[in-house]
């Protein structure tokens, strides 16, 4: 019986010994196939702008082609739903945001987040802007809150969806202002944006990289910034805080995970790579022009600050009465 014993003892230790080898094997020749960008919201959103501003640079560095995976709905629950069920191999990973650590206190969620999740990187920080349609008689903040006091909950204001910076953005400044809007949510904020220049809501929280070239164009005007200071993409405009809301101010950020249990060294090349795409003059300028700026993090120092991200959040809605929808 002993001797039985140590035989299935031996051959357990071949049998680990064997996976570990395959599995260094596996990690030092990563990638061998395409890799797969999960986005939460659909094409044409800050995180999908992204996406596809480094795959370019991850299919140089990598010599794999990159594919982008739109998965919109419920402020990306769906695509981290995909993600935290995805093989953690390496070739699923997905594009973080603010609304990733806003959702745990707003819905019921089928993942546990960060538990599920191996962070990667932060990769760019952006603030919203507020825009309205042309025809809204509004330019400044203070007229806006006039307006909606006079128009009280008759003013319709389109976010990313339930839970997102914009939905939070609007529900943090009818908090401090005492203004009542309606809350149109939509599965990201291109579909939001297409609202807004066909005139169906009157305004938005939009990400910068999603409602810029807008503005640029003159088909929806700039009210205001939602950061604690103005962006380089747009420095004539003020922030919320400064047309009067004091003490407003609302960010965006965007990075990468992966499924927990992703092995250290396929996470290490990933930042790696992401490291090297954020110091590229391509990705830099692309980021820059659209309103973003690049927020290079170790994987570590990135875990920290999405868990201080779950705190802050979860104290906001909270203390502002918001609830899921």
């Amino acid at each position: 019986m002993n001797k039985y014993k140590s035989i299935c003892c031996q051959l357990f230790l071949c049998v680990v010994g064997f996976l570990v080898v395959v599995l260094d094997t596996a990690a030092q020749l990563y990638p061998t196939r395409p890799i797969r960008i999960l986005v939460g919201s659909a094409p044409g959103g800050g995180a999908d702008f992204v996406a596809r501003i480094l795959a370019p640079k991850f299919t140089d560095y990598m010599g794999q082609s990159i594919t982008v995976d739109n998965r919109p709905g419920a402020n990306g629950a769906l695509a981290s739903d995909l993600l935290a069920r995805a093989a953690a191999d390496g070739y699923t990973i997905k594009v973080n945001t603010t609304g990733d650590t806003i959702n745990p206190s707003l819905m019921k969620l089928s993942f546990d987040f960060p538990k599920d999740f191996s962070a990667i990187a932060l990769v760019a920080e952006s603030q919203n802007m507020l825009v309205v349609h042309p025809s809204f008689p509004v330019r400044d903040i203070k007229s806006l809150i006039a307006l909606s006091k006079k128009n009280n909950a008759s003013i319709a204001y389109g976010s990313q969806g339930v839970g997102s910076s914009g939905h939070l953005s609007g529900e943090l400044f009818q908090y401090m202002t005492g203004v009542k809007w309606v809350h149109v949510p939509y599965k990201g904020g291109a579909p939001a944006l297409i609202d807004l220049v066909g005139g169906q809501i009157s305004l938005s929280f939009g990400n910068i990289p999603t409602v810029i070239q807008q503005v640029r164009v003159g088909k929806l005007i700039a009210v205001a910034v939602t950061g604690e200071k103005r962006t380089s993409a747009a420095p004539e405009i003020p922030t919320v805080a400064e047309g009067g809301v004091k003490g407003f101010a609302v960010s965006n950020w965007f990075g990468l995970s992966a499924p927990a249990r992703t092995p250290s060294d396929i996470l290490h090349r990933l930042y790696q790579e992401t490291a090297r795409a954020l110091k590229s003059s391509e990705v830099q300028q692309g980021l820059k022009k659209s309103g973003a700026e690049p927020a290079e993090m170790s994987s570590e120092q990135y875990a920290q600050y999405m868990q201080a991200e779950f705190t802050k959040w979860a104290k906001v809605i909270k203390a502002a009465g918001i609830k899921g929808e």
